[in-house]
C-alpha cells in the first residue's frame, strides 16, 4: 500500500531510554518520547497521514538506496547512490555521555559525499499519538514545539539550514557539495529543559557514541561461529534495555500486525515475566554481568511486592508499575489500514501461570553464575512457590495470552514444574529453609500428570492442553528446561509431530490455529521466529546438529538488512508484528551458543 515501507525496511537507534525507527527512505517514523512507553511524537508507520515523521532525503532520482550499522555500534547510515551524486545520513542517539535523567536527544546529520546533491527536510511531529495539536516557533536556528497535551510536551529542533514553518511543521530545501555536512538535533525540552546542544555537539558525540557501543560489544565474551551476527543481536537486546531501571521491554514498538490487515495488534512496550530467564541466561553466556545484575535487582523488586497470595502479573511497565489499560486508537488507520491499533496491553491481569517458571529458572541461573540472592528474596520466593503449589491444576491464558477462553495448557504445567524445581535446587544450594515434603510431592504430581494426561498414545506426542490433538511449538522448551532428555524417545516422537504439523522448512508456526486453543480473534497469522530459533536448538541438543547447523544458518537468511528480526515472518518472507522482538534475539543468541558448541563438541573445526 502506498506510503508504507515493508516493517523490514527499518533500523533502529536508540539510547537506552527509547528507540526510533529510520527507514530505507530516510524517514523517522516511530519514536516514542522520552520513553520506551510515552506517546509518540512520530507513528507514520501506523497512520502515514496523521502519525507524524521527520523525514530528510536527496533529489538523486533513481539513485540506490542502503542502510548500515556503523560496525560494532548502533550508529546508523543511510546512503543513497545515484550517477549525479552520493549522499548518506548517520543517525543515533548520544548514550553513554550524560547520567540518567539527561534531556533526550536526537541527532541527523547529513553528509553528501560525491557531486553536489539537493536535500528535502520535512519535521512533522505528532503529538501523543497525534491525538494533541500543537505549537510552533522559529529563533535562529531553532524550533519551538509545544503540544496541547496533559504532559505540556515540548521539544527544540536545532538546524543548520534554513527551515520555514509550514502548517505546523519545519520544512526546506537545502544543496551541499562534496564533504559539505549539516546537522539536525531534537532535544527534549518539556519543562523548561535548557538545551545541551553546544556548537561541537554533533561531532563530539558521535565519536563519544561510537566509542560508547564498540566498548560495550568489544566486552562480550561470546567467540563462536556466527559471531557478527550474535553480536548485533546483543546490541538490539542493549537498546531495548532501561538504563534507569535495568528491564527490558520485549519490543520497542505497539499496533505491528501479525497478519496485514488483521486485527492482532499488540503494545509490546512492556517487560514481562516471562522473558526473565531467557534474558538472564542470554546475557550472562555473553558475559554481561552487570546488565544481568541491573536486570535482577528489577526482578526482585517485583517479588518483593507480590499480591496477598503470593501470585504476580505477567508483564509490568519498564518501571515497575502495574496497570497497563489497554485502548484502541481509532484516529490511526494502522500499518497498511490493519485495525485496530492498540496501546496498552489488556492482557496484563490474565492468569498465566508459565511465567513462575521463568522467574524461578533466572533467579536460580543468577544466583548460580551472578551472585547469591538475600534471605529477604528467598523469602518472598517461598511465597511465590507455595502459590504455585496451590494453584498449578487451574485453566489459564497460557504463554501464547488467548483471549477465547482458559484451558490446562501443557507449557503452564511444565513451567509449574520448573519453578518448583528450580525453588528445590535453589532451597537445596543454599540450605534455605521451605516445605521440603510438599514441594517434592507437587513436583513429582506435576510430572506425572504431563505424561499421563498431556500425552497422547496414538499420535506418540505430547499435546498443546488436556484433551486436545495438536502440537504446539512451546513444548520445544521440554528438553531446554531439563524436564525431558533430548534423546527420550517420547521426545524425539514429539519432536517428529511438530516436524510434521509445525515447520515449514526451517519456519516454525506456534500452532495450528484450526486445531489449537482459540485466541479469540479472526485472521490468521505468520511463523514465530523464536520458535523456529527454539527448533534449530533442540535439532541439535536431540542429536543431529549438522541438520540444526543447516535450519539455523538458513534462519539467519530471514534476518533483514541489518540483522534485525521482528515476531513473525509472513508467507513473502516479510517481517510482521511488533519490531524488532527482544524474544527472538535472544532465541537466536542462545540457539547459536547450543549449535556452535555442539559442533565443537563433535569435533567439526568450521
Amino acid at each position: 500500500m502506498s506510503g508504507y515501507q515493508p516493517i523490514e525496511d527499518y533500523g533502529l537507534i536508540g539510547d537506552l531510554h527509547t528507540v526510533a525507527l529510520v527507514g530505507k527512505d530516510g524517514s523517522i517514523d516511530f519514536l516514542s518520547f522520552p520513553r520506551f512507553d510515552s506517546p509518540t511524537i512520530f507513528a507514520a508507520l501506523l497512520d502515514t497521514e496523521r502519525g507524524g515523521r521527520f523525514r530528510i532525503a536527496p533529489e538523486l532520482a533513481g539513485s540506490a538506496q542502503k542502510q548500515i550499522y556503523l560496525p560494532d555500534t548502533n550508529v546508523l547510515i543511510t546512503r543513497w547512490l545515484s550517477d549525479d551524486g552520493v549522499a548518506e545520513v548517520s543517525d543515533f542517539m548520544p548514550v553513554g555521555i550524560y547520567p540518567h535523567d539527561h534531556p533526550r536527544v536526537l541527532v541527523r546529520r547529513v553528509k553528501c559525499v560525491r557531486g553536489r546533491v539537493r536535500f528535502d527536510v520535512r519535521f512533522a511531529p505528532r503529538f501523543d499519538y497525534g491525538r494533541a495539536e500543537h505549537s510552533a516557533h522559529a529563533r535562529e536556528g531553532q524550533v519551538f514545539y509545544t503540544a496541547r497535551d496533559d504532559a505540556g510536551t515540548c521539544l527544540r529542533l536545532h538546524h543548520e539550514v534554513p527551515l520555514e514553518i509550514r502548517d505546523g511543521d519545519a520544512v526546506g530545501q537545502f544543496t551541499l557539495a562534496a564533504g559539505e555536512t549539516a546537522g539536525f538535533v531534537l532535544e527534549e525540552a518539556t519543562g523548561g529543559m535548557e538545551s545541551v546542544v553546544g556548537p561541537d555537539s554533533v561531532s563530539e558525540w558521535f565519536k563519544d557514541t561510537v566509542n560508547f557501543w564498540r566498548n560495550w560489544i568489544g566486552r562480550s565474551r561470546y567467540t563462536g561461529r556466527w559471531r557478527e551476527i550474535v553480536n548485533r543481536s546483543a546490541l538490539v537486546l542493549k537498546l531495548l534495555v532501561s538504563q534507569t531501571h535495568g528491564s527490558l521491554v520485549a519490543a520497542p514498538t505497539f499496533g505491528l500486525p501479525e497478519e496485514i490487515g488483521g486485527e492482532r495488534n499488540w503494545d509490546y512496550r512492556y517487560t514481562w515475566i516471562r522473558d526473565a530467564s531467557f534474558t538472564l541466561y542470554g546475557l550472562i553466556r555473553l558475559g554481561y554481568t552487570d546488565e544481568a545484575g541491573a536486570f535482577m535487582r528489577w526482578i526482585c523488586d517485583r517479588c518483593m511486592d507480590l499480591n496477598p497470595d503470593g501470585s504476580m502479573q505477567i508483564m509490568y511497565g519498564h518501571d515497575g508499575r502495574k496497570k497497563l489499560t489497554e485502548e484502541a486508537l481509532q484516529h490511526l488507520e494502522g500499518y497498511r489500514r490493519s485495525s485496530p491499533v492498540r496501546v496498552g496491553n489488556g492482557a496484563y491481569d490474565q492468569l498465566q501461570l508459565d511465567i513462575y517458571g521463568e522467574l524461578m529458572d533466572s533467579v536460580y541461573l543468577y544466583n548460580k553464575y551472578g551472585e547469591l540472592i538475600s534471605s529477604d528474596l528467598w523469602e518472598n520466593l517461598v511465597r511465590l512457590v507455595d502459590y504455585v503449589c496451590e494453584n498449578w491444576q487451574l485453566a489459564d491464558e497460557g504463554i501464547w495470552e488467548v483471549r477465547g477462553g482458559r484451558q490446562q495448557f501443557l507449557y503452564s504445567r511444565l513451567m509449574c514444574w520448573v519453578a518448583v524445581d528450580r525453588g528445590i535446587r535453589l532451597g537445596d544450594r543454599r540450605s534455605f529453609p521451605y516445605p521440603r515434603g510438599r514441594w517434592h510431592d507437587v513436583r513429582d504430581a506435576i510430572y506425572r500428570e504431563i505424561f499421563t494426561e498431556f500425552w497422547d498414545p496414538h499420535r506418540e506426542t505430547f499435546v498443546q492442553y488436556k484433551g486436545s490433538k495438536t502440537v504446539d511449538a512451546s513444548c520445544l522448551l521440554m528438553p531446554l528446561v531439563r524436564f525431558i532428555s533430548p534423546s527420550d524417545p517420547k521426545w524425539l516422537s514429539t519432536l517428529a509431530a511438530i516436524d510434521a504439523d509445525l515447520v515449514a522448512d526451517s519456519l516454525v508456526y506456534r500452532y495450528r490455529q484450526e486445531g489449537g486453543a482459540s485466541d479469540g480473534l479472526t485472521g490468521e497469522e505468520g511463523t514465530f521466529t523464536m520458535c523456529s530459533f527454539w527448533y534449530c536448538e533442540v535439532v541439535a541438543r536431540s542429536g543431529d546438529v549438522q541438520k540444526a547447523r543447516y535450519l539455523f544458518e538458513k534462519m539467519l537468511g530471514y534476518a533483514n538488512h541489518l540483522g534485525l528480526y521482528a515476531e513473525e515472518l509472513g508467507p513473502h518472507g516479510e517481517h510482521l508484528g511488533n519490531y524488532p522482538q527482544a524474544f527472538t534475539h535472544l532465541g537466536l543468541i542462545s540457539a547459536a551458543y547450543a549449535i556452535d558448541r555442539s559442533l565443537s563438541h563433535a569435533g567439526w573445526t568450521g
